[in-house]
């Protein structure tokens, strides 16, 4: 049975697992994360792998991170939440670990899963994206993870749909995940309960009486509670992720759109509106296939079975 480890790096936490050929996570270990410190953040990565080395034999190893990983998928150019410049991670563990290791952006590992093992089996041309406090993107094409001249494809929560619109925390305005996101789906919730409070009640009694206690867990309860305030949320949402998703169809012409993250917990509250304005807003829609979208399979766990089986196939 040939075993690869799978590291998914986050902010806060960092898990590591040991995964088989079929993406079955045999033993799996957590770990906080010392974001403030670079090589801190090494130690415990490389720690983490050491204690599941001592109890298995694996061959490689994946390393998945929210980040900008360069075209060698060896160093992480960029991590918003992390200390990583320009940094050499992969040889880093390397050196302590004795296995190799590849580098790959978090988003393009958990597409890769659900490609191979999760909602995308079947597919050779998909796009996961993940919706939680912003979006992310993984682009499968031909059967091969698309990455770009430098590394860096991937990044659709950022091109920008309203001119001179939110502004965003990458310094422009109008992107994408300001529309279609869970911190969209707050501030939509948000602003609903300050302008017209007597409409936004069970919003207001989930968030504790004030506008600034309301989370996407009060929406979503709400709403599938049936509030109409909330479900009105849902529906400026999903039609912003629909057409942002017909906009990439236009593009990559893609046969599933796998839909991830935090927010896609929320399911058909979520998926119904997004594919009617898909539906809607593909360009030509009446003359050309229609591709699918659906909710992931493979959770908190794809970004580990990706990276593993990124790194079996080095």
């Amino acid at each position: 049975m040939s075993l690869t480890i799978g590291v998914d790096v986050g902010g806060t936490k960092i898990a590591a697992g040991v995964v088989d050929e079929h993406g079955t996570i045999i033993e799996m270990l957590k770990r906080p994360t010392p974001a403030a410190n670079a090589a801190g953040t090494i130690d415990v990565i490389s720690d983490a792998i050491k204690e599941l080395l001592a109890r298995y034999e694996v061959e490689a190893i994946g390393v998945g991170a929210a980040g900008y990983v360069d075209e060698s998928r060896s160093a992480v150019l960029f991590a918003p939440n992390l200390a990583w410049r320009h940094y050499p991670v992969a040889r880093q563990v390397e050196d302590r670990t004795g296995r190799p290791v590849v580098v790959e952006n978090d988003a393009n590992a958990a597409a890769w899963a659900e490609a191979v093992h999760g909602a995308g089996r079947g597919h050779d041309h998909l796009v996961l994206i993940t919706i939680g406090t912003g979006i992310g993107a993984g682009i499968v094409l031909n059967g091969e993870l698309y990455r770009g001249r430098w590394g860096m494809a991937g990044e659709p929560g950022h091109y920008r749909v309203v001119p001179d619109g939110r502004l965003c925390g990458c310094g422009n305005r109008g992107c994408w995940e300001q529309y279609a996101s869970g911190s969209a789906l707050v501030a939509e919730a948000r602003d609903f309960a300050r302008r017209s409070p007597g409409a936004a009640v069970r919003l207001l009694q989930l968030g504790g009486g004030s506008p600034e206690g309301i989370t996407g867990l009060e929406v979503t309860t709400a709403a599938r509670e049936g509030d109409a305030a909330a479900l009105r949320c849902f529906e400026i949402v999903g039609r912003w992720l629909g057409q942002g998703l017909a906009d990439l169809a236009a593009i990559l012409d893609p046969s599933c759109f796998v839909l991830g993250g935090g927010v896609s917990d929320a399911g058909d509250l979520l998926l119904g509106q997004a594919r009617e304005a898909f539906d809607g807003g593909l360009t030509g829609g009446q003359y050309r296939s229609h591709a699918t979208v659906v909710l992931a399979e493979l959770g908190s766990s794809a970004g580990i079975i990706g990276a593993a089986d990124l790194a079996r196939r080095r």
